[in-house]
């Protein structure tokens, strides 16, 4: 039977599932001729009829030769389609066929011999187009040299995620050769938990076709375990001709450098946000210990999980760094924790002075002028950044395992020391770290270094302005006093405010309250001056406008400065007030039955202006009446109106209270805030019947 009796029906699912393309087959055209040993064409392939030309009725029966050869090539055919019926050997190699459109071929052919059941011979030819068949062996080439060479790591898994082929270079990166890869699946090789997202998306790839693209991966691998590398992936789909998927595609490129370095830029960057983040945020007040805090609370719990900062002590009380013989004494100004943990009680607390032995990282500081970094602690380490063995244990129960301490240098001299560590935070103290911590204890060491030159500077302001404000009796002819100042609040300098009660012959009283527009020393000692000249002007008896006038002329040879004032003379013989205004503030008079109310008076211009003169006001005052002076200080706010703070003023006023010093206490309580930036003076006189050894009238006689 030939094979053509043999040939499947069309029906048979076996030709059916062998039918449809077979990749590279399909690629290449193979054609299938099966010639008798005659040389008649017995069978002829679809892919036959494409290569050569002729349709299966026209080369079936025929002699092969004549057919497909020129003349000049059928002998040396013929010659060899005899051997190898003859040998059985097959042959391979190019000949030249003559296409049925009259053209020739060059055809890369394989020629077999067949026996059937019955042993009768047959030669089969397999034949493919020459220059298809180069192309795929360039390409195959091409494709294992491009695979095989690649600097990037290439490899092709099954649908199971099995290891189907690596290159060299991606098992480099894996640190498993490239023959173990080979039937074992993605998380054998890589089990850690950064390539589990990695595995999902290329189970999503395969049951979606929609290639994944520049998925970064960061992890460890056996190559180089104790560092961590990052690459960026692609996964897609592999599907033959037939749309059938066959596994999925990895390429992997090493992004380690540039990973690195953007995480290096990303740090510098973050630095740089810390350090603008601080500049705005330390030394936003004059005060040391909440320029202390804010330094703290800027590297807590971004840079540091604990942070300590000391100053010296003869910095806070001299000025000055003063070392002197033994160790430095310190003063804690600020301790702060990322969480609550027993080492805080290692740390010294806030407020309290210390020494440190020489070997503590605070007195290295203070001796070189230079940080300390310790990437990693040990247990003499711990004994030495703490203070005592209990502090040692306390840190090493905690897991503080690195340590930084960074000198506050001011002006060129060491005046504290800021020590940072990490218990929770994995990663030691790097240089990035101590760069940035330098970089804040910079900023932070002047703001603090200023704090404290302020806080002497108003020491020395509000000593001199106390000393120059004079010691009242609480009884004058007619008169129940009181008087308070406070200087301003928070950090603002001290102000020139003032206040006098000057006794005058025939039992008068003169009542003065001021303002010198400054702050500081120089405004104390213009303030001095001024008072000093009223105290002198007012034994003259001269009227309120003529002090006022004087006064005037004074101020303006106290250039810059200019003062307000308000300045009034009270008669009790005849319960008469005079009283002349230059530019403050108008005095409340309180009615005895209890009406408050702001005086009319001239304002006047503000003493050192000059050129305009001053008016004075006369008004009665009864028994219990009081008049209220005072300066801008115990008013005037930075956010609300200066007509309802007055308003406010008057309604306290309203209250009745047993005492004037009752009623000093009271106002400043209600109108006085802890912010307040100015300072105040304030006075109070209640007018009060004269006694009879103050009446013009004889003393009784004692007893």
């Amino acid at each position: 039977m030939s094979p053509a009796e043999h040939r499947p029906e069309q029906s048979d699912p076996t030709y059916d599932e062998a039918s449809g393309p077979s990749g590279l087959m399909d690629l290449l055209g193979v054609a299938a001729v099966l010639v008798e040993t005659d040389g008649r064409i017995d069978m002829w392939s679809p892919q036959a009829e494409e290569l050569f030309g002729y349709t299966c009725d026209e080369a079936v029966g025929q002699y092969a030769a004549p057919l497909l050869l020129r003349p000049e090539n059928q002998e040396a055919a013929i010659r060899l389609f005899a051997e190898v019926m003859e040998t059985g050997r097959d042959w391979a190699g190019a000949f030249p066929v003559r296409h049925k459109d009259g053209s020739t071929r060059l055809v890369e052919f394989r020629n077999m011999r067949l026996t059937d059941s019955i042993g009768d011979h047959y030669a089969l030819g397999l034949a493919t187009d020459r220059s298809t068949l180069r192309q795929v062996e360039r390409n195959v080439a091409l494709s294992t040299r491009l695979v095989s060479q690649a600097p990037i790591g290439l490899a092709i898994l099954d649908t199971d995620l099995r290891y189907v082929v690596v290159n060299p270079a991606l098992a480099d990166m894996h640190g498993v050769p490239a023959a173990d890869h080979v039937g074992r699946g993605f998380r054998e090789i890589l089990p850690g938990a950064p390539f589990a997202g990695a595995e999902t998306a290329m189970r999503q790839a395969l049951v979606s076709g929609v290639a994944v693209v520049d998925e970064q991966v960061v992890g460890h691998t056996a190559a180089d375990p104790e560092h961590e590398h990052a690459w960026m992936a692609s996964f897609y789909r592999l599907d033959d001709q037939n749309g059938h998927v066959l596994g999925i595609a990895n390429v992997v490129v090493d992004v380690t450098d540039r990973y690195q370095a953007a995480k290096k830029a990303d740090r510098a960057q973050q630095r740089l946000r810390m350090v603008a983040n601080g500049s705005t945020r330390i030394g936003t007040t004059l005060e040391v210990e909440r320029t202390a805090r804010e330094l703290a609370d800027v590297l807590v719990p971004d840079v540091a999980d604990m942070v300590a900062v000391d100053l010296l002590d003869s910095v806070l009380q001299r000025g000055r760094t003063d070392l002197g013989e033994g160790s430095a004494l310190f003063r804690a100004l600020a301790v702060k924790t990322a969480y609550p943990t027993d080492a805080a009680q290692a740390i010294v607390q806030s407020g309290r002075l210390a020494t440190y032995h020489p070997d503590h990282p605070a007195a290295h500081c203070i001796r070189t002028g230079r940080p300390l970094l310790t990437r990693h602690l040990d247990r003499a380490d711990l004994g030495r950044i703490a203070s005592d063995s209990d502090g040692a244990r306390l840190f090493a129960q905690a897991g503080v395992h690195t340590n930084l301490a960074v000198p506050l240098i001011a002006r060129g001299q060491v005046i504290g020391v800021m020590g940072l560590a990490r218990a929770r935070n994995p990663l030691p103290f790097d240089e990035d770290d101590l760069t940035l911590a330098c970089e804040l204890a910079s900023s932070a060491a002047l703001s603090i270094d200023n704090a404290v030159l302020h806080q002497h500077v108003r020491s020395a302001a509000e000593t001199l302005q106390r000393s120059l404000l004079p010691q009242l009796s609480p009884r004058h002819p007619g008169l129940e006093v009181a008087a308070r100042y406070r200087p301003a609040q928070a950090f603002s300098e001290v102000g020139g405010d003032w206040y006098d009660v000057i006794p005058l012959d025939g039992d008068r009283t003169a009542l003065t309250v001021g303002d010198v527009m400054g702050s500081g020393i120089p405004a104390a000692t213009a303030m001095g001056r001024l008072r000093t000249a009223t105290s002198t002007l007012a034994d003259l008896d001269l009227d309120p406008v003529r002090i006022l006038t004087h006064l005037d002329k004074i101020t303006h040879g106290l250039d810059p400065y200019i003062a307000t004032c308000v300045y009034a003379v009270y008669d009790p013989h005849h319960g008469r007030l005079h009283v002349a205004s230059a530019g403050h503030l108008p005095p409340v008079l309180v009615r005895a039955d209890g009406r408050p109310e702001l005086l009319d008076l001239p304002t006047g211009t503000p003493l050192g202006v000059g050129g305009v003169p001053f008016e004075a006001a006369t008004l009665d005052l009864d028994p219990g009446d009081q008049l209220v002076l005072y300066t801008d200080g115990l008013v005037e706010t930075r956010d609300d109106p200066i007509d309802e703070r007055l308003d406010e003023l008057l309604r306290l006023l309203s209250a009745p209270y047993d005492s004037v010093e009752k009623t000093c206490d009271r106002l400043l309580q209600a109108l006085r805030h802890p912010a307040d930036h100015d300072d105040v003076a304030l006075l109070i006189a209640r007018a009060q019947p004269l006694t009879a050894c103050e009446d013009p009238g004889p003393c009784p006689a004692p007893g």
